[in-house]
């Protein structure tokens, strides 16, 4: 508790925030400084309207969506998958990003959360680009694995979804990601959770879910077909470029 005449420290304003900063004042420079001003309309439109869902912890954050948009058009991506979708925040800041030919499949158990994203996408202009599947990732993923066509045919697959497949996720996707395309995990330095005492205590899925995170980050430290970067951006996002 503070004593008196101490100054607490600012808090972000950011809805369901992953930052990683120990200092909620410079996240929230960071947003007021270099995310906001620079947010598209249709984006912030679909942030306001996740704050207000019960489960908006699971959205991707305003900063997040920012750098995504812009490796998307450093790499010239054009054909995209996301895995994990919720409400679409990450994926309108994908479809911004991507030509007006680009396309992007997107995979998610929960139609409804997407659909209340959808007229949001689609009054950005940006929603005859997306493929959007409900059902499980896995079972797709084994049929395009199975057909040459899809091999290394993707420029881009985000991955937000269900943390305890991630290395199920990667065993396919890599054959799925062009040589030279881009793998990012979403959520790799879990809640700070990483570090932790083992008696430390954690929310129960942050603890339940800690251990198939750090046998992702191992694995893919340790995978020779891919060059990594983690960056402590949201939660922690691991890149991986596929070398061979």
């Amino acid at each position: 508790m503070a004593t008196t005449g101490e100054t607490q420290p600012a808090k972000h304003q950011e809805v369901g925030h992953k930052s990683l900063l120990q200092s909620d004042a410079l996240y929230q420079y960071i947003l007021e400084t270099s995310v906001y001003p620079r947010e598209p309309e249709s984006m912030k439109e679909l942030r306001e309207v996740t704050a207000k869902h019960p489960w908006n912890l699971m959205t991707t954050s305003a900063d997040e969506g920012q750098f995504l948009n812009l490796l998307l058009k450093l790499i010239n991506a054009k054909n995209t998958m996301e895995i994990g979708v919720y409400t679409g925040y990450s994926l309108l800041s994908t479809a911004l990003a991507l030509p007006e030919d680009g396309k992007i499949l997107a995979l998610d158990i929960n139609r409804e959360n997407y659909e209340i994203g959808l007229p949001i996408i689609e009054k950005a202009g940006v929603a005859h680009k997306i493929d959007f599947r409900e059902g499980p990732a896995l079972p797709l993923l084994d049929q395009m694995v199975e057909d040459a066509k899809f091999h290394g045919s993707f420029d881009f697959i985000f991955v937000d979804a269900d943390k305890d497949n991630y290395l199920n996720y990667h065993k396919r996707l890599i054959d799925l990601v062009k040589i030279g395309g881009v793998i990012g995990y979403d959520n790799t330095l879990w809640n700070g959770s990483l570090v932790a005492p083992a008696d430390a205590p954690l929310r129960k899925y942050v603890r339940y879910y800690r251990d198939f995170v750090l046998e992702l980050n191992k694995a893919l430290a340790a995978d020779p077909r891919v060059e990594i970067c983690q960056l402590p951006v949201g939660d922690g996002i691991t890149l991986c470029r596929r070398i061979s």
